[in-house]
């Protein structure tokens, strides 16, 4: 019984440094690329709410978003499913509407 609770342990403290070592790899691609200088506020909330909610894109802010390219978008979009606000929502169907967008 005791090596079960041992392996368990082991099993949490794997997948939680897993969790945050893709967090900080995450946090990594954006800070190298700048990412979070390159797109006006009010465009990464109209991105957003086109993605996450229902929604859709001005011009000027798709110019801007394809200006933020596809590494810095795949990188938000990843770090927005990470956190556990979002945990309900369909990772595959996020995806799908943020390569649509």
């Amino acid at each position: 019984m005791e090596s079960l609770n041992v392996y368990s342990a082991l099993v949490v403290l794997f997948l939680t440094c897993g969790a945050a070592m893709a967090t900080k790899e995450i946090d990594q691609i954006i800070k190298d690329n700048n990412c979070e200088t390159k797109m006006a506020l009010a465009c990464v909330l109209e991105t957003f709410t086109n993605i996450f909610e229902t929604g859709s894109i001005s011009n000027k802010c798709c110019v801007e978003l394809v200006v933020l390219g596809k590494v810095c978008h795949s990188a938000f979009v990843k770090r927005t499913l990470e956190n556990p606000l979002f945990k309900d929502l369909s990772p595959a169907t996020i995806i799908a509407k943020s390569i649509q967008t």
